[in-house]
């Protein structure tokens, strides 16, 4: 059997998976993906991000940003809730749009592009057979062609989907939901004047979704709200397909030429932790629930995001220690708010408990505000309502917001927000000569780690220093000049000392080297 080392192995090469690969690699880490597939799947899947998944994307530079100098106002598309449009999703003007659609296979390219470029590797036909952890490091088994080979890393990262083998080998306890509706999906062929028209349907059998694909042909999604599947993972006919469709809308159905087909569920589950130890989940692996509302692949990529430069300075020796728990008290939570979210959804679906309209929810719950709770559901739906609970060492006004992008100018010129992280490092922005700024440049930071840029001061920003994360989230921020103190301390929150980081990447590589030398 053959020995392969690397500081990270991440199972599973879908959009999570890449996406995460993409910003440990960016950081310098050796990374490795392991994907049982050949290639990138060209089946429909999730096709939406909402604004908050866009926003951090395009601050790591995988999605456009708007153009300098920004303009100001709100951009707002149409959404719905339950399949009942209504909803107004919004987005400040300096931000992406607040809702993007797209094939989740060009997403996955795009990511393959990105991990490639920074030098990770991605090895398909790789299926996970055998998981060993250790104090010192993990070793995960994979088959393929040639045999198997043992992959030993720092850690281990399952974003290996819902049936997720890195969940079940590391022994990841769940909360789970049972399944209470029978859904399927398919792409055929549905012409003539017997096809559904585009939208959703719903009848007092369930709900009907027909959307046409740009060849013409029909991606068809019947939903049966009266029962569960005896077994979803029975293969699925095309004549089951269609007589089940003409059922739930009532008149009978012509399609033919199917694609793909397949089963699905409500079931949901969210794990319990989303580390042990040096094992660690995200996407699907970690949690999964009923496709409605786009909101799986958003949180998903959103966990990337959230983890990449937490295991990087981790693996490193740059974090604190703590710092790669915050990874599940920051991402757990959200999670948890979208599963709960997706089965009120559910429940409303429910031919006996559909409303007529949206408009009539706020007022079914007395709220005071109809309007106010309308708007409150755009935000909950596009994430932007999501502000992390930080670990504390100081709590502040400013802490763990979601900084919107605006315009600075700096002493290298004018840029925004969003690409001051396009390298992916911690920034502080000094507004003017706040001495904590002046600590840093006598190297009691590594440069590699916080960025430090000059601005001149903004009206949005009235602070004198403002700490942000990677990921766009406020880590600090002083009202006050000279607290040089309060900077050093929130930052040994967050990252070791330089010292300690040289005595960490001296230890996991001594450590790996012994692993080696022990299978040999």
């Amino acid at each position: 059997m053959m020995w392969v080392r690397t500081d990270v192995v991440i199972v599973g090469g879908g959009p999570v998976g890449l996406l995460l690969a993409a910003e440990l690699a960016v950081h310098g880490v050796r990374t490795l993906v392991l994907e049982e597939r050949a290639d990138v799947s060209e089946r429909p899947k999730a096709t939406t991000l909402h604004a908050r998944t866009g926003q951090a994307l395009a601050r790591g530079g995988y999605l456009p940003a708007p153009s300098l100098p920004l303009d100001e106002g709100v951009v707002s598309t149409p959404f719905h809730f339950a399949g009942m449009w209504g909803l107004e999703l919004t987005a400040p003007a300096t931000e992406p749009e607040p809702l993007f659609k797209g094939p989740q296979a060009d997403l996955e390219r795009l990511f393959e592009e990105r991990v490639l470029a920074a030098g990770a590797r991605i090895l398909r036909r790789h299926r996970v057979i055998g998981l060993d952890r250790r104090e010192t490091g993990v070793t995960v088994t994979a088959e393929h062609s040639g045999g198997r080979t043992a992959f030993e890393a720092a850690y281990v990262v399952g974003a290996d989907g819902a049936r997720s083998a890195v969940r079940a080998y590391s022994g990841i306890a769940s909360d789970a939901s049972p399944p209470t509706v029978a859904a399927m999906a398919g792409n055929v062929r549905c012409d003539g004047a017997e096809a559904p028209e585009p939208g959703w349907h719903r009848t007092p059998r369930g709900w009907v979704v027909a959307k046409r694909t740009s060849e013409g042909r029909m991606h068809l999604r019947a939903v049966d709200c009266s029962k569960a599947h005896a077994d979803h993972t029975l293969p699925l006919g095309l004549e089951e397909f269609r007589s089940e469709t003409s059922r739930i809308l009532g008149r009978e159905i012509g399609m033919g030429e199917p694609r793909w087909l397949s089963r699905f569920s409500d079931f949901s589950r969210v794990a319990r932790s989303y580390r042990s130890g040096r094992v660690l989940l995200a996407g699907d692996a970690a949690h999964v629930h009923f496709p409605i509302g786009g909101q799986g692949l958003s949180t998903g990529l959103l966990d990337a995001l959230n983890l990449g430069w937490k295991l990087a300075l981790s693996v490193q020796g740059a974090a604190n220690r703590g710092l790669l728990d915050t990874y599940e008290t920051e991402r757990r939570p959200a999670a948890v708010r979208v599963v709960d979210t997706v089965r009120t959804q559910v429940e409303l679906m429910l031919p006996e408990n559909a409303p007529d309209s949206l408009e009539e929810l706020p007022e079914k719950a007395g709220a005071v505000d109809p309007g106010a709770e309308l708007t409150r559901l755009a935000v909950l739906i596009s994430g932007q309502e999501i502000n992390p609970p930080f670990h504390a060492v100081d709590p502040a006004r400013w802490r763990g917001r979601f900084l919107q992008n605006l315009a600075l100018m700096t002493t290298s010129g004018p840029i925004d927000l969003i690409r001051l992280l396009r390298d992916r490092r911690m920034v502080l922005v000094r507004f003017g000569e706040g001495a904590a700024g002046r600590s840093l440049r006598r190297g009691h930071v590594p440069r590699e780690v916080v960025r430090t840029v000059w601005a001149e001061p903004v009206a949005e920003l009235p602070c004198a220093e403002l700490l942000l994360r990677p990921d766009g989230h406020v880590a600090w921020a002083s009202e006050h000049r000279a607290q040089v103190e309060d900077l050093a301390r929130v930052l040994s929150g967050w990252l070791a000392p330089t010292t300690a980081r040289a005595q960490a990447e001296a230890s996991a590589s001594a450590a790996l080297s012994a692993c080696s030398a022990a299978s040999a």
